[in-house]
């Protein structure tokens, strides 16, 4: 497929490239990186309902859970096991500082292997665990893995994918994700009927299939050409643009590659210089959206989504099989996000995707609401029951193909080259951040909260949802080293971006500004 691309931004400049079989193989192993962290979200909630599992380590919640006449919201309430799911977020966290510098120093691809060997260990200590400690250590090796994985790869996909599709194959990390919590949410729904406590430990265990595939494929796996002239190979660089684009003319594109390699080598400090006024548009959106992707309530349905619907009345076998479900819905949804994004752009599916969730969000809670009320003590019918998973996936499918891939797509593809490790950085942390308390709080928040809790995270989707309407401009079809006049034509944050922005290198910026 041939042909440039026409920006909806005056002044951006136009490459030309063709859609390559390398640069298709080279984005499809790379969004491997999103397998281990879909794998491990999708494998906590199931595990952690899995009354083997929770008789040996949480005998307490365990006790609570067959307690016939126990308040429905607060059956699983104990924030030991809820540490189990989020000691991994805040070990990514911490990790993921460390990985922006691994991943500018050494390249993109060899921060993915760190983190599926990190991982690796990970699943060995958490299948064959024999206490609270190992589990916890576990996990928290495991959160090292997701935390360089998702530095990484949505950096690699960004910069190794031409402009105008940069979107769909950006995607194809969420869709990684998604497909991980699918087969996650398969094997617990079959090792859950497993006797003894051989169930939990494949489920668990199992997490090193995928770390394997990261490591192997970042070994095969080219650098990018950012990331080669960042280390100083320019030769190496240009053959593989050429490669990568089906063309040898690729000299416009790679002078800019080059220029802003040398601005970004003047910078020598992006972690001060993101905090200067004409990085403002950057530095607030890799941290609100992160933000608001985990106050949109969807760690909820994948962290806890068998847990849920036990709440919601359904049998432990019932329960995971409708976990699959949604996440099967998630991953085709996530499809729809692949095939649109370039096309419609980044702000439309955010806007719908927002108003979806919201409508199923309030509906989801008033019918918890009629049916449980405030003491959580009623029941729910199969009619009613099965119309609340409707609206379950119906929301998620909202998520798939707005929040969920593009809260990863646009952070990373808005960033010049000087900051761009340390802007992905704070997009993976605060992402991590917020996942871990959304992850340590919400069986506490249900069982305080009860229906209510569904209504807070729908009033945060409409903080959001205006929040992209007022402040994103829409990036489509823009190369990343151009992005700059878009952020200097959006009605609020021009102000921020001197005029010579557009034209000026960042070393030159910097000089001016002091």
């Amino acid at each position: 497929m041939a042909g440039g691309f026409v920006s909806q931004t005056p002044g951006v400049r136009n490459y030309n490239y063709k859609l390559t079989p390398k640069v298709f193989v080279t984005c499809f192993i790379g969004a491997f990186g999103g397998l281990i962290f879909g794998y491990d979200l999708g494998i906590s909630g199931g595990v952690t309902s899995m009354e083997p599992f929770l008789e040996e380590f949480f005998p307490y919640v365990h006790k609570k859970m067959k307690n016939a006449h126990e308040n429905e919201y607060c059956r699983f309430d104990s924030q030991l096991l809820t540490l189990f799911t989020s000691s991994l977020y805040v070990a990514a966290l911490i990790s993921s500082l460390f990985a922006s510098t691994i991943t500018r120093v050494f390249g993109r691809k060899w921060s993915m292997f760190l983190g599926g060997f990190t991982f690796f260990i990970g699943s060995a200590f958490n299948g064959f665990a024999q206490n609270i400690a190992m589990l916890l250590i576990g996990r928290i090796l495991l959160g090292f893995g997701v935390g360089f994985a998702n530095q990484s790869v949505p950096v690699y996909l960004s910069e190794m994918a031409p402009p105008n599709l940069r979107g769909a194959f950006n995607n194809g990390f969420q869709v990684a994700i998604i497909f991980g919590i699918v087969v996650a949410t398969i094997i617990n729904y079959f090792t859950a009927q497993m006797k003894g406590n051989i169930g939990w430990r494949i489920s668990l265990g199992l997490a090193c299939v995928p770390a394997v595939m990261i490591m192997i494929g970042a070994l095969i796996l080219p650098d990018t050409p950012n990331s080669l002239i960042e280390r100083g190979y320019s030769e190496e660089a240009k053959k593989m643009l050429q490669s990568i684009r089906g063309t040898d003319e690729v000299d416009e594109e790679f002078q800019d590659l080059i220029d802003a390699s040398e601005e970004s080598k003047q910078v020598k400090h992006p972690w001060r210089n993101i905090l200067l006024p004409r990085y403002r548009p950057q530095l607030i959106m890799t941290c609100f959206i992160p933000f608001f992707q985990q106050l949109t309530g969807i760690n909820v349905i994948t962290f806890y989504a068998p847990v849920l619907f036990q709440t919601l009345g359904f049998g432990s076998k019932a329960s995971l099989l409708s976990a699959m479900v949604t996440g099967i819905i998630e991953l085709l949804c996530t499809f729809v996000s692949v095939f649109t994004v370039d096309r419609f752009g980044r702000r439309v599916l955010f806007l719908q995707g927002g108003i979806q969730m919201l409508i199923s969000q309030i509906a989801i809670g008033a019918m918890i609401g009629v049916k449980f009320g405030v003491a959580g003590t009623g029941n729910i019918g199969k009619g009613d029951a099965n119309l609340i998973v409707a609206l379950i996936c119906i929301y998620v499918a909202g998520f798939a193909w707005s929040w969920g891939p593009l809260g990863w797509l646009v952070p990373s593809e808005i960033s010049p080259l000087e900051i761009r490790s340390a802007a992905q950085a704070i997009n993976v942390s605060v992402n991590m951040f917020f996942t871990f308390l959304v992850a340590q709080l919400f069986l506490t928040m249900l069982c305080h909260m009860k229906f209510g809790l569904f209504f807070f995270f729908a009033f945060f989707v409409v903080l959001m949802t205006i929040f992209i309407y007022l402040m994103l401009p829409e990036t489509k079809n823009v190369p990343i080293e151009e992005m700059n006049r878009v952020w200097k034509a959006h009605w609020f944050w021009g102000r921020f971006i001197p005029d010579e922005a557009v034209n000026m290198g960042a070393a030159e910026m910097q000089q001016k500004s002091v």
